[in-house]
């Protein structure tokens, strides 16, 4: 079904072949290294690259077409921009309200964001689409994608590869960069070809197919930072929608983009919305090399779950039908684990009944669930059926209001309806924590794009817990058709063709506002909420690190380190945002940070240590500095796993956070988000971190500066005191310079 290559492939007259067998054409060493050339993601990037290199792995510095951020971050973004100079929107820029638009928390507050939102996209240039027209990826499809273009969005699903677009998600000071002309800096990555081949059965859909991907590589990092270039005659068989629930959920896999070949299927879509100009034929060129390879057998993909708590935990459906309690022990062990610093006491066999397993919930949402064909799809299954009238519920939520209005048309909609399906507008909600948060204990089943802990809404710190399972729109609407017992659509007999999405553009026009190339120079409108980033220093000669916070679990998420859900209400407002800093994993790691902080500001009113610092100096028998700093730090084994937002990382900044320590960082967006943040990425292996233990590295900001790779440092925790080195991973010159300058504002600011 899914095999992976770990080696260098290469794609010649529409196959993947060796080196060997080019040898034996008589191609030369030098015709394969320059084979990189021929990938789709080559051409794209060099297309947007202004730095003038064309080699492997150097540096690229790219611009892109159009960005899109929504309404838990374009308030930071622009606020950001604004300190560092904005004048206008220098390309097109799209403001969605698809997180906070329920507006039922915190008072006025989210419908001031979105205020703020409209007086920016004015003030700038820009393209705000108000709550419930769209979620961001649905709009970004629709209205700004095109083959061969680059977008960036503050969010990590980010990917319109299906289109011919290459997309990133990325924390929301890259959005900033690009606003002020500036560029995306990166290595040129690796390109991993997903080779896809056969036809999938009746009954399985685009999130079976992401689930076995995601399963597959997740945790080998097979993909991790590279692009996933998909290519092979199953394409073909796949409807555009169809790609798209693939490609959203690569974000899962860590890749950094995505890209697909295009066809005569892709062309229809951009005609069909009006877009024919943006479409071009995409696909490899003669002669083009891989660095990987992950082989997919459409044909043999059968449905799949995702069971709690990551969208890697994937298992053959089929097996959780027939065998749930041996699975459902093995993940109620795994889940208590994961939960055991909380009290909480993580179920799944009571959802076991007479050998059945009973769902509580169903939802399908969002960017990957919520699209036309998943829910034409889900209503003729359900069509003439009900979910009955116990426990379970069932909510789904259309992507936006072109697709909305067409399943009206249609007929989807009053097949849902009467089958006792509640049907909503677009909104990302499910995805993370702000709608439909089920009971304590229950089994949710969802269309959406993550299940990690808590990421639905529950709260296992205050011995709240519910489970999220991911599985297709096909056999969450068999589930339902059998009133919430598991059931996987394999096998159920409905009609399965698509009628043509008639999409109507006059939905966003007469709605949306367009100010693209037309800025007003109006004032932005500022809500009570709505408050500016609080000054941040430089980085001194010399610093001192507190452990506040100690995480040894293998992946940390920025879930766990910046809560989402109730806290998206405070987003726009740095200090209030910072009170919930892994609120759910360390609830001490507040009070101690706070702690740091006030022994940091001491230091800079009298120009002193406190004591504890002085005494830990001493006792190392340390003569520092006169610039000297003191700043909280966290240790986590692989943290940053999951969204782009770049709170995760400003909460601890805000806190007086000065870097974090891992073994690896799990993703490139999240150690960006950091060094955005003039936050030390640093890296460690070997030692055993413990709270309260302090680290003195000197010489840091020279380090820095100079692209010192290993850092001497001392950990002195009372009288014991023990050396150790800290490793940073290469910088550009501009991360360099941003983390001595403390942080992306004051690095624009010291260069106006």
């Amino acid at each position: 079904m899914v095999n992976i290559i770990n080696s260098k492939k290469y794609y010649y007259n529409n196959k993947l072949v060796d080196a060997d067998f080019l040898h034996g054409l008589g191609m030369t060493d030098r015709n394969l290294d320059e084979a990189y050339k021929g990938t789709i993601a080559y051409r794209i990037l060099q297309a947007h690259n202004v730095s003038g290199t064309t080699a492997k792995g150097a540096g690229l510095e790219i611009k892109f077409d159009a960005m899109a951020s929504h309404d838990i971050t374009y308030v930071g973004i622009v606020q950001t921009a604004r300190a560092s100079g904005l004048e206008k929107f220098p390309i097109p820029y799209v403001l969605t309200n698809c997180h906070n638009s329920l507006c039922a928390v915190g008072g006025t507050i989210n419908e001031d964001d979105h205020v703020f939102g409209l007086s920016a996209a004015k003030k700038y240039g820009g393209i705000f689409v108000p709550p419930h027209q769209a979620v961001i990826h649905t709009y970004m499809r629709e209205t700004m994608s095109g083959c061969g273009k680059m977008i960036l969005g503050s969010d990590s699903h980010t990917r319109y590869g299906a289109l011919g677009t290459m997309a990133m998600g990325e924390g929301g000071p890259e959005l900033v960069k690009q606003l002020l002309s500036r560029t995306y800096d990166i290595n040129y990555p690796d390109v991993v070809a997903i080779n896809l081949t056969g036809t999938p059965r009746h009954g399985v859909g685009p999130q079976d197919v992401a689930l076995a991907i995601i399963g597959a590589v997740f945790k080998s990092g097979f993909v991790k930072n590279k692009v996933m270039e998909f290519i092979g005659d199953g394409i073909s068989n796949l409807s555009v929608e169809f790609r798209n629930g693939i490609d959203v959920m690569t974000t899962e896999t860590t890749c950094l983009s995505s890209i697909w070949m295009t066809d005569d299927a892709v062309k229809g879509y951009y005609l069909n919305h009006g877009r024919l100009n943006e479409y071009e034929e995409l696909a490899p060129s003669s002669l083009a090399m891989y660095d990987g390879v992950v082989e997919v057998n459409l044909s043999e993909v059968e449905p799949k779950i995702a069971m709690p708590f990551h969208p890697s935990n994937v298992y053959n459906l089929a097996d959780v039908i027939a065998n749930p309690a041996d699975i459902f022990a093995i993940v109620e062990k795994e889940g208590n684990e994961l939960l055991s610093s909380n009290d909480v006491n993580f179920q799944l066999m009571d959802k076991i009944k007479n050998g059945k397993v009973h769902v509580q919930q169903a939802i399908i949402a969002g960017c990957a669930g919520g699209t036309y064909d998943n829910i034409i799809e889900a209503s003729n299954i359900i069509d003439g059926k009900f979910i009955g009238t116990d426990e379970f519920t069932m909510s789904v939520y259309p992507s936006s209001q072109p697709v909305y209005y067409d399943l009206v048309n249609k007929g989807a909609i009053s097949k849902l309806m009467k089958a006792g399906v509640n049907v909503k507008t677009a909104f990302c909600g499910p995805c993370f924590g702000a709608g439909d948060v089920p009971a304590n204990n229950a089994f949710s089943i969802r269309h959406t794009t993550r299940n990690f802990e808590s990421r639905e809404g529950s709260k296992p710190i205050s011995g709240q817990i519910a489970s999220v399972a991911l599985m297709d729109a096909r056999s969450i609407a068999a589930t339902a058709m059998n009133g919430g017992v598991l059931t996987s659509a394999l096998g159920i007999d409905y009609d399965n063709n698509v009628p043509e999405f008639c999409y109507d553009a006059s939905i966003y026009t007469n709605r949306c506002y367009n100010g693209v190339e037309k800025p007003t120079g109006s004032d932005l409108v500022f809500g009570p909420n709505i408050k500016n980033w609080p000054e941040v220093i430089a980085l001194t000669d010399d610093i001192m690190l507190k452990m506040t916070a100690v995480i040894n679990d293998a992946v940390t998420t920025t879930d766990e380190l910046i809560p989402s859900g109730e806290t998206s209400s405070y987003r726009s407002n740095p200090l209030k945002l910072a009170e919930f800093t892994l609120s759910r994993k360390v609830p001490e790691y507040v009070g101690r940070a706070k702690e740091v902080y006030a022994s940091e500001v001491s230091r800079r009113e009298s120009g002193a240590l406190t004591a504890e610092y002085t005494n830990a100096l001493i006792t190392a028998g340390i003569t520092p500095s006169e610039s000297i700093s003191v700043g909280s730090v966290i240790y986590a084994v692989k943290p940053g796993d999951g969204s782009a937002r770049e709170q995760a990382a400003s909460c601890q900044r805000v806190l007086g956070g000065t870097g974090n320590i891992a073994r690896e960082y799990a993703t490139k967006r999240y150690r960006s988000n950091l060094i955005n943040w003039g936050m030390i990425p640093f890296l460690c292996d070997g030692y055993d971190f413990n709270v309260n233990d302090i680290v003195y590295v000197p010489n840091v900001r020279a380090g820095v500066l100079s692209g010192t790779s290993e850092f001497p440092a001392t950990v002195i925790n009372g009288d014991n005191v023990t050396q150790i080195t800290l490793r940073l991973d290469a910088l550009t010159s501009s991360e360099k310079d941003i983390i001595a300058s403390g942080c992306l504002m004051n690095y624009y600011r010291d260069r106006k």
